[in-house]
C-alpha cells in the first residue's frame, strides 16, 4: 500500500483548530513542529503536546471479545468516577495523555472525548487490535491486509460511526515466538502504519517477542523508530533493553510505581549511560475502572509519575533538561505523525 499524504490543507485546518488555553510553558519546547498529534478532539501540532502519560487506561474490560461491547457499562458513571483522577493530573501540569485500551477491551472514544473536554487534557485513543482471548473470530479468519484496511478507516473516516480518530496503533503479542495470528496483526500494523503515519505500540513484555516483532517489521519495511516496545520493563533481563534501544525502537517503561524505583532508576540510567535517553517513554499503565466492578473496582491514580518518581529521579541526579526530554520531547516526537 502506498502512504498517504495527511498534511495538506484539511490536516492544517484541523492542527489550525487545536486547543487553546492550556497553561504549561513545557510544551512549548519539543522540538517536532513539522508533526502532528491526532487526539480524540482533533488533530493539534505535536510541539503542544506537552507534559505526557504515554501509555495508561480508562477503562477495561477484560471479558473477551465475544461478550464486550458498550451494554457491559454506564458510560455516564465511567465519565463521573474517571473525571477527578484525570482532573488531579491536569492540575499537576500534565497536559496530554495517551489511552491504551484497544478494541475489545472497552475502547470508547466518545467516553474519551467527553473526559477531554471536561479537563482539558489532550487524549488519544488507537486503532488495531490485541492478543487472544481478545480477538474476534474474524482476526483470525481474515488477511492482514483486510485487517489494515479496517484500521485505516478508523483513521480516516472516525472510530465506531464517529468522527473520532485515532491517534496510534496498538497491538499485543505473546511471549517468546510469534505466533500465526500475532505474527498477521504485526504485519497489518506495519500496512497501517504505512497509510497513515501512525505509530506503531505493542503490548510486548518479553525480550524475544520484542526483537522478532522488529525482524517482522523490518521485512514491512517499517522503521524500528516507529515501533514503541510496550512493558519493556517487564523484561527481568536488562540485556533486552539494550538491544531493543540498539536496534533503533522506543523503549517504554510503563510500570513506574508498580516495581521498586530503584530499579526503574537503574535501568533508565542504564540507557541514559548508553546513549539512548533519545528513545525512552515513561507511564504508569495506571487508571483501570474495570467493567464489571461496583464504579469500576479500585482506580489506580495517575499521579504517582509526577509526584514521586520525577522528584527521585532529580535526587537520583539525572538532569532537568532529561527529564523534559523523558516526558515531554521524547512523546511528541515518538507519536508525532508526519515529516521530521
Amino acid at each position: 500500500m502506498t502512504r498517504r499524504s495527511f498534511l495538506g490543507s484539511s490536516a492544517a485546518g484541523l492542527v489550525a483548530a487545536s486547543f487553546t488555553g492550556i497553561p504549561n510553558s513545557i510544551a512549548s519546547k519539543a522540538e517536532t513542529p513539522s508533526k502532528y498529534i491526532q487526539t480524540v478532539r482533533g488533530a493539534i501540532p505535536a510541539d503542544k503536546l506537552g507534559l505526557t502519560l504515554p501509555h495508561e487506561h480508562i477503562m477495561c474490560d477484560f471479558i473477551g471479545a465475544a461478550e464486550t461491547g458498550k451494554h457491559r457499562y454506564d458510560s455516564d458513571e465511567v465519565v463521573e468516577v474517571i473525571q477527578p483522577y484525570l482532573q488531579e493530573i491536569r492540575d499537576l501540569g500534565v497536559q496530554s495523555f495517551f489511552d491504551c485500551s484497544p478494541m475489545f477491551i472497552a475502547r470508547d472514544a466518545e467516553v474519551l472525548a467527553r473526559l477531554s473536554k471536561a479537563t482539558g487534557l489532550n487524549i488519544v485513543t488507537n486503532t488495531g487490535m490485541y492478543k487472544e482471548p481478545f480477538l474476534p473470530q474474524y482476526a483470525f479468519e481474515t488477511s492482514a491486509d483486510k485487517l489494515a484496511e479496517m484500521w485505516i478507516k478508523e483513521f480516516e473516516e472516525g472510530i465506531e460511526g464517529t468522527e473520532i480518530k485515532p491517534g496510534f496503533i496498538k497491538i499485543a503479542v505473546n511471549p517468546g515466538s510469534l505466533i500465526p495470528v500475532q505474527q498477521k496483526i504485526v504485519r497489518a500494523a506495519a500496512r497501517t502504519h504505512h497509510a497513515t503515519g501512525l505509530t506503531i505500540a505493542s503490548h510486548t513484555a518479553h525480550g524475544v517477542a520484542a526483537l522478532e516483532t522488529i525482524d517482522l517489521l523490518e521485512t514491512e519495511k517499517v522503521s524500528p523508530a516507529n515501533f514503541i516496545v510496550v512493558h519493556t520493563d517487564s523484561e527481568s533481563e536488562h540485556d533486552y533493553h539494550l538491544q531493543i534501544a540498539e536496534r533503533g525502537a522506543w523503549v517504554e517503561y510503563d510500570a513506574i510505581g508498580r516495581k521498586p524505583p530503584e530499579q526503574h532508576l537503574e535501568w533508565i540510567a542504564s540507557l541514559l549511560d548508553a546513549g539512548y535517553e533519545n528513545q525512552l517513554l515513561l507511564s504508569m499503565d495506571a487508571g483501570w475502572y474495570s467493567v464489571g466492578e461496583e464504579r469500576g473496582g479500585e482506580v489506580m491514580p495517575y499521579t504517582y509519575l509526577i509526584k514521586e518518581f520525577v522528584p527521585r529521579m532529580r535526587e537520583a541526579g539525572i538532569a532537568e533538561e532529561t527529564i523534559h526530554k523523558l516526558t515531554v520531547t521524547n512523546p511528541a516526537q515518538a507519536f508525532g505523525i508526519g515529516s521530521d
